[in-house]
């Protein structure tokens, strides 16, 4: 071969190997698409609906606020690293194609309580500081579920609940979410 066809060829390489590397910044630090896995967000989001999640805040350790919709790190038992951070947006990528590579350790949920609110859970409702909350996003209007005490959330952290809360796992569960888990906030649903 000349070397006139080598340096086209490399420099084949290189572009596409560029445009992987940029493409891949970009997933993993600003923007990535997901799907819905299960039923606990419906009637707001369906099993198998596609969705946009904005990343930035997870990198800039945002505090999200009340009702937004946020994909989370349900480990909250375990430090994050900046490994997870690289690795799980690459997995999430490759579950879009191939539902077998789907972890279950990522989950949308909504946020229900910022950090010093007070939630109680009684006549299935929630109450956040002494007030019933008014949610019209709910699958059932009432939860089958109470708990004797409340919980207060601690400062750095987010309780979050599905919008099916008679079919979901979600705080009342695994506890507040330390705000570091939360991988960033659903912006689209397609």
């Amino acid at each position: 071969m000349s070397n006139k066809i080598v340096k086209e060829i490399l420099d084949w390489i290189y572009a596409i190997v560029l445009a992987l590397i940029i493409a891949m910044v970009i997933h993993i630090f600003l923007i990535q698409p997901t799907r819905v896995s299960g039923e606990s967000m419906e009637d707001t989001l369906h099993n198998g609906q596609y969705l946009i999640v904005t990343k930035w805040h997870h990198i800039m350790n945002e505090m999200p606020n009340y009702g937004q919709i946020v994909i989370i790190d349900s480990r909250v038992n375990r430090a994050r690293t900046w490994v997870d951070d690289v690795e799980e947006p690459l997995m999430n990528y490759a579950s879009v194609f191939n539902k077998a590579a789907q972890t279950n350790d990522v989950w949308v949920k909504r946020v229900i309580g910022r950090p010093g609110d007070v939630l109680e859970f009684k006549d299935g409702y929630v109450w956040r500081n002494g007030e019933q909350l008014q949610e019209p996003y709910t699958k059932d209007t009432k939860m089958n579920y109470t708990r004797s005490t409340s919980v207060t959330v601690p400062e750095g952290h987010v309780f979050v609940m599905g919008d099916n809360r008679n079919h979901s796992s979600d705080s009342r569960f695994i506890g507040p979410v330390p705000v570091d888990h939360v991988l960033g906030f659903v912006s689209y649903a397609i």
